[in-house]
C-alpha cells in the first residue's frame, strides 16, 4: 500500500500517468528524510511502454522538432529555480552545482533545436573509379526502425538526461528512459515540460524504479533498437555482456589527471584542480582525479591548493553559499574515507579533510599519494584531490597517467608547445585540455572515452545525432 502521506509521482508511459503495485523511496542525502516515492516499475510495464513507442512512427518535420526542441529549453529556463531546487534536494548536489546543470541543460535543448536545421545528407559523386557513370550518389539520415532505452546516472539528472533526449527528437525517434532509482524526479518534472512543449507523448515515456524489479527489461526488449548507457563501467559492461544484437552505447567512468609541469601558473593550476575536483562533489566522471606534479614545484603547488580548498564551504546544499553538498549517499561517503584511509596507509600525507558526516564528505587534499594505491587506481566519486609526485619526465608522466583502465579526459598546465604536442599525442584519452580542466567542452561537441571509459562512440548533440539515425543511400542519373 502506498503512503498517502508522501508526495507520490507517477511514473510516465506515453503521457500517462502510471502508478504500480509498490514504490521506492526518494531520500534527500543531506537530511536522509524521504522526500518521495515513485512506482517500482515491473518488466510488463517496460513492455507496454516499448510496444507503444514502436508502434508510433514520428513524422515530426524538421520545423516542429526545432519548435518543440526550443521551447524545452525556455521551459527549463523559465523554470530553472523550480528544477535546480529539485536536482539539489534528491541529488545533495549545492545549489550553486545544481543551477550551473541547468544552463548546461538549456545548451543540449539550444544546440539540438539549431542542430536539427541543418541538412545532414551528403553527395556523391559517381564518376569515379573503374565503373564511372554519370551519377549521383546520395546518402540521408533516417530514425531508428525500433526504440532507444536510455539509462541515465544520478550525478547530472538534468543534463545526462538531455543528452539522450533531445538527440532522440531531434532525429523523430522514440525514447524509454529509465532514471536512476536515487534521483528519478527531475527526469519525470522534465518529461512534464516536453509534454506540455508539444512532444508527441507516444515519443517518451519514462519507467521508475531499482533495475534489479526489472531484470533485463531495459536491454532485452524485443523492439529495442539501440541501449544508451551512462553509468559505472561494472553495469556498463554486463549490459553489453547480455545485449545481444543490438547497439550499444556506453559512457562510462573515468580517472583523469591534471598534469602539471614545472614552467606552470602554479595558481592558475591550482584553480583548475580545486575546482576540477570538488564542483558538483566529485562525481562527474571528467572531474579531476589525479594530480600528477612535477617534483620541484610540487611543494608550492600543494600549498596553492590546501589554501583554495579551506576556503570551500560544505555543508546544506540547500544554502546559496554552500561550494560542496553532498555524495550521493552515507554509504558512498564511507567508501570515499576507506580509500583514503588506504591511501594514508600505503605513505600517502592527509592535508585537509576525510571527516565523513552521514553523506556530506568534505573537499579532501592528499599529498606524496602513491600512483598505483586504489584512490587513484580506481575511480573515486568524491571531493578528493590527491598529488602524485612525478619527476621531470614527459614519458614518465604519460606513464603514470596512462596507467589506469580508464581513457576518457585529461588537462595540461604547461606552456611548453613541445609537452603539449606530446601530450595531446600520447595520452590515451578522449579528450586533452590545455589549461582547463579535463572535462571542459561545450554540449555540441563530441565527448566520450577508450578503453574502461566506453566503446569510443561519442556523445554531445551531433556525434548522439549520428549515433541514433541510420544512413540510406540512393543514387539518380546525373
Amino acid at each position: 500500500m502506498l503512503d498517502s502521506t508522501r508526495l507520490y509521482h507517477p511514473m510516465k508511459i506515453a503521457g500517462e500517468d502510471v502508478l504500480a503495485d509498490s514504490s521506492i523511496d526518494v531520500r534527500n542525502p543531506f537530511t536522509d528524510q524521504v522526500i518521495a516515492a515513485v512506482p517500482q516499475a515491473r518488466p510488463e510495464h517496460v513492455r507496454r511502454a516499448f510496444a507503444i513507442a514502436r508502434a508510433f512512427r514520428p513524422k515530426l518535420t524538421r520545423r516542429e522538432r526545432a519548435r518543440i526542441l526550443l521551447a524545452a529549453a525556455e521551459a527549463i529556463e523559465a523554470n530553472r529555480d523550480r528544477l535546480a531546487h529539485l536536482i539539489t534536494s534528491e541529488s545533495g548536489l549545492c545549489l550553486k552545482d545544481s543551477l550551473h546543470e541547468t544552463e548546461r541543460a538549456k545548451d543540449v535543448w539550444t544546440f539540438a533545436a539549431h542542430a536539427v536545421l541543418q541538412d545532414d545528407g551528403a553527395i556523391y559523386a559517381g564518376d569515379i573509379g573503374g565503373s564511372a557513370q554519370s551519377r549521383r550518389i546520395f546518402a540521408t539520415r533516417t530514425p531508428l526502425l525500433g526504440v532507444i532505452s536510455a539509462i541515465t546516472p544520478f550525478n547530472h539528472p538534468l543534463n545526462l538526461v538531455s543528452h539522450k533526449l533531445a538527440p532522440a527528437i531531434a532525429t523523430n525517434n522514440r525514447v524509454v528512459l529509465k532514471p536512476a532509482e536515487a534521483t528519478p524526479l527531475t527526469a519525470l518534472a522534465l518529461a512534464e515540460l516536453l509534454y506540455e512543449a508539444g512532444l508527441p507523448p507516444e515519443m517518451l515515456s519514462v519507467v521508475t524504479g531499482d533495475p534489479r524489479s526489472l531484470g533485463d527489461a531495459m536491454i532485452n526488449d524485443p523492439d529495442i533498437d539501440l541501449v544508451t548507457f551512462t553509468g559505472s563501467v561494472s553495469a556498463g559492461k554486463k549490459i553489453a555482456e547480455r545485449v545481444g544484437y543490438r547497439r550499444l552505447v556506453l559512457e562510462l567512468g573515468g580517472n583523469d589527471p591534471l598534469i602539471v609541469m614545472g614552467d606552470a601558473d602554479l595558481d592558475r593550476a591550482a584553480r583548475l584542480a580545486v575546482q576540477g575536483a570538488t564542483r558538483n562533489s566529485g562525481q562527474r566522471c571528467t572531474a579531476v582525479k589525479r594530480a600528477l606534479v612535477v617534483d620541484d614545484v610540487a611543494d608550492r603547488f600543494a600549498e596553492a591548493t590546501l589554501s583554495l580548498m579551506k576556503r570551500l564551504t560544505a555543508g546544506d546544499p540547500m544554502e546559496p553559499n554552500t561550494d560542496v553538498g553532498t555524495v550521493i549517499n552515507a554509504k558512498a561517503a564511507s567508501i570515499i574515507a576507506g580509500r583514503v584511509e588506504a591511501a594514508i596507509g600505503d605513505g600517502a600525507r592527509l592535508l585537509l579533510g576525510n571527516t565523513p558526516q552521514g553523506a556530506l564528505y568534505p573537499p579532501t587534499l592528499l599529498d606524496h599519494v602513491p600512483p598505483d594505491c586504489e584512490l587513484v587506481r580506481e575511480e573515486t566519486f568524491g571531493p578528493v584531490l590527491p598529488i602524485i609526485r612525478c619527476p621531470d619526465d614527459v614519458e614518465h608522466i604519460i606513464a603514470i597517467a596512462n596507467s589506469t583502465a580508464f581513457g576518457l579526459s585529461a588537462g595540461v598546465c604547461t606552456n611548453r608547445l613541445d609537452y603539449i604536442t606530446r601530450f595531446v599525442d600520447a595520452l590515451d584519452v578522449g579528450c586533452v585540455n590545455v589549461w582547463e580542466v579535463p572535462g571542459y567542452r561545450t554540449e555540441l561537441t563530441p565527448f566520450g572515452g577508450i578503453k574502461d571509459s566506453g566503446l569510443g562512440h561519442k556523445e554531445g548533440v551531433l556525434e548522439a545525432m549520428k549515433s541514433f539515425t541510420n544512413i540510406k543511400t540512393y543514387s539518380l542519373p546525373w
